[in-house]
């Protein structure tokens, strides 16, 4: 009836400054009443989102919601999310509030335009549309996120990580492990699956290829907070330990400053609590015994006199010592006769002497440790030093606990310890000065036996160093792909570019 009247509100967005205002206001207000215009409606206000002036795009921007019935709600939100890209806060901020108030009136339809355009629109909106989903999915209600939404989001976020770059890929993770459905067993199990693939455990390890490192390490950071003793570490340990282990000399990294051996034995630590029953347990084993045997020198030979031999003493690495003796006492359990019923007896000898040689020198530390922190409370614990003396404590007196458990004959593999960078749980005599420390284990320097190490020396016991590399461990934000370092994992292939209302 009045459809030369709307027809001519239309036009208006062809006017001077002031139609186009009217025009912003009252295209959304009618638009219901004329479903025949709905395409020419849509397209007349598109254009006054793309106006010069910054107020006219506002204007048009907030009243998209009222386009998005029906069969129009994907188009909108495909619209609203191309225009993510505004670099006009405002503006962002409308598009935002937007957009969810979309999410509620159909979250699946919303969800169908956020995806299409990380699939197939510019690099700009699809990272903008990657955060959006990352920060806003977890503020909606449950009646929103729906056990079939959720479903729709896995399903389509399974295509999206077909071809991401690291960054993405940890972002993917916040989201899916976010999703009420996937917090049973069975979805964190899917979760790591998911995860698994990504780091691609079949190919052959390359240690020379920073980003083939790089992409590991992202990964299994990402595996680790999802395992638990239902939820099984045991692919990514197997990998660890055929793979990688042999090669921990000849790692490389793109992240500057970053001990790289020590990040990968963490990782490996930590997993090893989750082990499930591994095909090549006695195999895998003795590549970890051997890495181990790397780091506990044996003592210096002495001249018939009784004076020491050799010029210096060889040099204690306490970190690399915690995280491979954690990790052997952990699979140990699942094999308790490999110490005396695998190993020759010979062998059996020089690993008692080495590992008394070492328990000799940590009691020296523990004891200056524990000398130098006496007494000290509150902010005296929170200056640089004092902080690596906390952690070193740590270190040497789960390495001691260890050591004594492989001491017992047979030896035992009963006792448990928190891991030195990891928030204690029970807070025993050692460690209640450390109970609020829940920072990294520190680093120590070179070794005569091991590989070079450029961590900084700050603190100097008699013969071990510790170094100043604390900082909380950051499963999100140590390492990956930081910044324009290109594409990162796979290069994202050539996506159709452009604007595609």
């Amino acid at each position: 009836q009045h459809k030369d009247a709307y027809q001519a509100i239309l036009d208006g967005v062809k006017g001077g400054a002031k139609e186009k205002r009217l025009a912003a206001q009252f295209i959304p207000k009618f638009f219901k009443h004329f479903p025949e215009l709905a395409d020419s409606a849509i397209n007349a206000q598109l254009d006054l989102c793309e106006d010069e002036d910054v107020s006219i795009r506002r204007q048009a921007i907030k009243e998209l919601p009222q386009f998005a019935t029906g069969d129009n709600l994907p188009r909108v939100a495909d619209i609203l999310t191309q225009l993510l890209q505004s670099d006009d806060s405002a503006e962002f901020n409308l598009v935002n509030n937007a957009l969810l108030s979309i999410f509620k009136m159909d979250a699946k339809g919303t969800l169908g335009g956020l995806f299409s355009q990380i699939l197939q629109g510019e690099d700009i909106v699809r990272e903008r549309a990657i955060k959006f989903l990352s920060t806003k999915l977890k503020t909606l209600p449950e009646e929103v996120m729906t056990k079939e939404v959720e479903e729709f989001i896995l399903t389509e976020s399974k295509k999206v990580l077909e071809d991401v770059t690291g960054e993405e890929f940890v972002l993917f993770m916040k989201i899916l492990s976010g999703l009420k459905s996937l917090q049973t067993v069975s979805g964190r199990q899917q979760l790591v699956e998911l995860v698994a693939e990504q780091a691609d455990l079949e190919q052959t390890f390359n240690p020379s290829d920073p980003d083939c490192v790089d992409r590991l390490l992202q990964c299994t950071r990402q595996a680790v907070p999802l395992f638990s003793k239902n939820v099984h570490s045991t692919k990514f340990v197997t990998y660890f330990c055929e793979h990688v282990l042999s090669n921990l000399s000849s790692l490389t990294t793109p992240v500057e400053g970053l001990d790289i051996q020590l990040e990968v034995l963490k990782l490996l630590a930590e997993m090893s609590s989750f082990c499930g029953d591994m095909e090549k347990l006695e195999s895998n084993l003795k590549k970890l015994f051997d890495k181990l045997l790397e780091y506990m020198p044996l003592p210096p030979e002495e001249a018939e006199n009784g004076e020491n031999t050799s010029s210096e003493e060889p040099k204690l690495q306490f970190s690399y010592v915690e995280c491979l003796l954690y990790s052997f006492h952990q699979l140990g359990r699942k094999l308790p006769d490999f110490l005396t019923a695998k190993l020759n007896a010979e062998k059996l000898k020089d690993f008692k002497i080495r590992l008394q040689y070492f328990a000799r020198g940590l009691q020296v530390y523990i004891r200056q440790l524990r000398l130098a922190l006496q007494g000290k409370t509150g902010e005296a614990l929170k200056t640089e030093e004092n902080k690596i003396k906390v952690v070193a404590l740590k270190i040497t007196n789960n390495i001691n606990v260890l050591i004594k458990d492989l001491f017992h004959i047979p030896p035992s593999y009963k006792s448990t310890v928190t891991l030195s960078w990891k928030p204690v749980q029970k807070t025993d005599v050692s460690q209640k000065r450390a109970s609020e420390d829940t920072t990294s284990g520190s680093s120590p320097k070179k070794a005569s036996a091991g590989p070079k190490r450029d961590a900084r020396q700050i603190y100097n016991p008699p013969s071990g160093k510790y170094s100043s590399n604390l900082g909380s461990f950051s499963y999100e934000q140590r390492g990956g792909f930081r910044g324009g370092r290109g594409r990162g994992w796979g290069g994202r292939g050539n996506r159709s570019r452009g604007r595609i209302y």
